[in-house]
């Protein structure tokens, strides 16, 4: 059974009026509230095909019919409108992301909190932060057995590494003492982005009889500077008591595990990471396999600087939500946050 335009506009049209009243949508209402051009009945009739292909489905409480996930899917994907946001919702926007603070954490706060606001649902946010590479604060080697040492090595936020490394038999004390000192002296305080060629160079130029453990130890301290060179993920979100405003959440036990889920960062990771191909992605009910999460649905999209993704943002909201109206507002926010390219 093919989908014709009657057929889409009354899916919109039960879509749509479900979104705005949250009750189950009966021909009659759909007759006297949209100017489709025919009869109850054959919107009924069109309605029962609509059922027969998944796109709507009956309540058990209920006459009206509401949308499936595959019925929202379908909407999503070819018939909804895009919205304008407001001009107060846009200034709204502008002033959290220019809102001069101090930390990060304050300045993301602020765009949560205008995000829900604006959307009326739980906003997210995954930050990237900048990579950070350990500094050298001490280097020390000492000898053990012939042909054998103990290196040392203390990074900047007081992390203390032990290697044993091999060394030339006729290496002593002395010579280890020697490197030691110019190791620290050289490289104190800097990240292997700061051993410039020349500094290098000059390093080997004084210990020409000991280069062989120069070159370890160069080695050994790169792997233990690099090791912190990881990007760190901050989550946060906003809003998770807007749900309690949402009639499908009246059940305190369900409100319950969807608050839990946003206090669980494996969760909130599989959320925020889960749209890897396209810069915005709708995930509806089941489409998510987050099983406390499958009556609601999650708009997750990219934002970045100078075209380096640096996070994420995104809204959770009940599968009834204003599709429209959330990504216009997500669109706009990442405008602002992209220096005017909105999501890509």
């Amino acid at each position: 059974m093919d989908m014709d335009s009657r057929k889409e506009k009354i899916l919109e049209a039960v879509v749509l009026d479900y979104i705005q009243t949250a009750e189950p949508v009966g021909s009659r209402t759909i007759s006297k509230k949209y100017d489709l051009g025919v009869s109850p009945a054959t919107i009924r009739n069109e309605m029962a095909d609509l059922e027969e292909m998944g796109l709507i489905e009956q309540p058990h409480t209920s006459a009206g019919r509401i949308p499936s996930d595959k019925g929202y899917r379908y909407y999503v994907d070819y018939l909804m409108q895009h919205d304008e946001v407001k001009s107060e919702a846009r200034e709204l926007i502008k002033e959290s992301i220019s809102k001069k603070t101090t930390q990060v954490e304050e300045t993301v706060s602020n765009i949560l909190n205008t995000l829900s606001q604006t959307s009326g649902y739980t906003s997210l946010m995954l930050l990237n932060e900048p990579a950070t590479e350990n500094k050298l604060k001490l280097l020390q080697l000492m000898p053990l057995e012939t042909g054998r040492a103990l290196m040392v090595i203390v990074t900047d936020d007081d992390k203390i590494e032990n290697r044993f490394i091999q060394i030339p038999p006729q290496l002593g004390k002395e010579d280890l003492e020697l490197v030691s000192q110019m190791l620290n002296m050289h490289l104190k305080g800097l990240s292997t982005d700061g051993w410039q060629q020349n500094i290098l160079e000059n390093i080997f130029s004084q210990l020409n009889r000991q280069k062989q453990v120069v070159d370890t130890a160069l080695e050994m301290l790169g792997e233990i500077l690099h090791k912190n060179d990881i990007a760190k993920e901050k989550i946060f979100y906003k809003g998770g008591l807007n749900m309690l405003t949402q009639p499908e959440f009246k059940d305190v036990n369900k409100v319950h595990n969807i608050l839990m889920s946003l206090e669980n960062k494996d969760t909130m990771n599989k959320i925020l990471h889960e749209n890897t191909v396209n810069e915005i992605s709708v995930k509806i009910g089941t489409e998510h396999d987050i099983p406390d999460l499958k009556d609601c649905s999650i708009i997750v999209a990219s934002y970045k600087n100078n075209g380096k993704e640096i996070g994420k943002v995104g809204l959770l909201g009940p599968k009834r939500m204003d599709y429209s109206n959330s990504m216009a507002v997500l669109d706009v926010l990442l405008k602002d946050l992209n220096g005017g390219e909105g999501r890509e």
